[in-house]
């Protein structure tokens, strides 16, 4: 056969949107399909850290970034054991690995982990259509053979629930207590156990990122990490110097059925308390403002954040669907931070006392570190009650 009669090789990959809208591509990691929302990620390095943030629970994650792959992975890059997010949706498909550090290819990673991925798409077309749409419900599927039941694939698409109302913390939490003592990773000793005592910290995980705990530690921190089921009673038998609330993914209102109640608890103890993202929205819910669902949320590592109370603008990491309604904040809460890109709230503080939450991910991984003096306010606040 002529090379100009070759038949055109079948699509080994398809996303289905729950419009009816199908994109073909070139699929990659594992085969089988799964359901999820579908958000972008504007950030140039990462792709590792943020398959494996526990906040993209229930997304398939589109790169806009077209070099995916090419720094390889490396168990010291994830932020959790497993990666958490769906699926993964990119322009080209992943190149090899090209890095010192590298100790593995990327596909051959996700393929083990069995994470559903999609190469070959015009990301722009698919970025615009969220964007302008908002962040919709996909299903994505491998098959090799390239054998695909449309219909089937739009009708799980729309029959899946969504986030709202869907509580995710519950199943990225950890089982059971745990002490945490590793430092930031540091050339050229990489990452070190922090070794001298510390101020004793609570993290109730809602879904934590390593990088947090680490972030905590380096900031001068003894922290022991309890379920996102703990209850105030529970953190205090800690004796703890200050709590933080952290990071994770769903809906921050279905949490809080749970969650609220420990952190109205807490903040009747009068001791410093600390949230990122998730813990940031439960905060401001036990405060008794109310969280809404965003168009297509924030992710990236490049997002302006203005400091309302220094003038100061931070180059930012997000990863966050719903946003803290600054409408709704009651009186004696400050909004400190809002996005520069559409005035969304990005952070609050009590006026009377150091209780405070950001929205975006200070501890970056991936993303600019403009924002870890956060770390070492809440250090501070700690060091300030024990001299008081």
């Amino acid at each position: 056969m002529s090379a100009s009669h070759q038949p055109t090789p079948k699509p080994t990959a398809c996303l289905a949107l729950a419009d009816g809208t199908v994109f073909y591509g070139t699929g990659f990691g594992a085969t089988g399909e799964t359901v999820a929302e579908l958000v972008f990620n504007t950030a140039m390095t990462g792709y590792q850290e943020i398959m494996t943030d526990p906040s993209y629970a229930g997304q398939v994650v589109t790169f806009t970034f077209p070099h995916i792959g090419n720094t390889g992975v490396t168990e010291e890059d994830d932020e959790t054991a497993d990666p958490v997010a769906a699926g993964m949706v990119v322009k080209w498909d992943p190149t090899e690995p090209s890095n010192w550090r590298a100790t593995g290819d990327l596909v051959a990673w996700l393929e083990k982990r069995g994470r559903i991925c999609i190469g070959g798409l015009d990301t722009r077309r698919l970025t615009r259509a969220i964007r302008q749409q908002g962040a919709p419900h996909v299903a994505l599927a491998h098959d090799p053979d390239g054998n695909f039941d449309l219909a089937a694939l739009v009708a799980k698409a729309r029959a899946w629930q969504g986030l709202v109302g869907l509580d995710l913390a519950k199943d990225v939490t950890c089982a059971q207590s745990y002490r945490w003592n590793e430092m930031r990773w540091a050339w050229p000793q990489g990452y070190q156990p922090r070794t001298e005592p510390g101020m004793k910290v609570v993290a109730i995980d809602y879904g934590a990122k390593r990088n947090i705990l680490r972030c905590l530690a380096s900031a001068g921190c003894d922290v022991t990490v309890l379920p996102a089921t703990a209850t105030a009673e529970e953190v205090m038998a800690l004796n703890p110097e200050g709590v933080f609330l952290s990071n994770g993914p769903g809906d921050p209102e279905a949490t809080g059925a749970y969650a609220v109640p420990t952190i109205r608890g807490l903040l009747d103890r009068d001791i410093p308390v600390f949230g990122i993202c998730l813990g940031h929205q439960m905060l401001a819910l036990a405060l008794g403002a109310k969280t809404i669902k965003m168009n297509h949320g924030h992710h990236g590592a490049n997002h302006p954040v203005k400091d309302m109370e220094t003038g100061k603008v931070e180059i930012t990491s997000m990863n966050h669907g719903f946003t803290v309604d600054s409408q709704t904040l009651p009186e004696g809460v400050m909004e400190t931070h809002v996005s520069l890109f559409d005035g969304s709230n990005c952070g609050i503080r009590m006026a009377d006392r150091p209780v405070f939450s950001v929205q975006y991910h200070p501890e970056a991984s991936p993303g600019p570190q403009d924002s870890y003096y956060l770390f070492e306010r809440f250090a501070e606040a700690m060091r300030a009650k024990r001299t008081a």
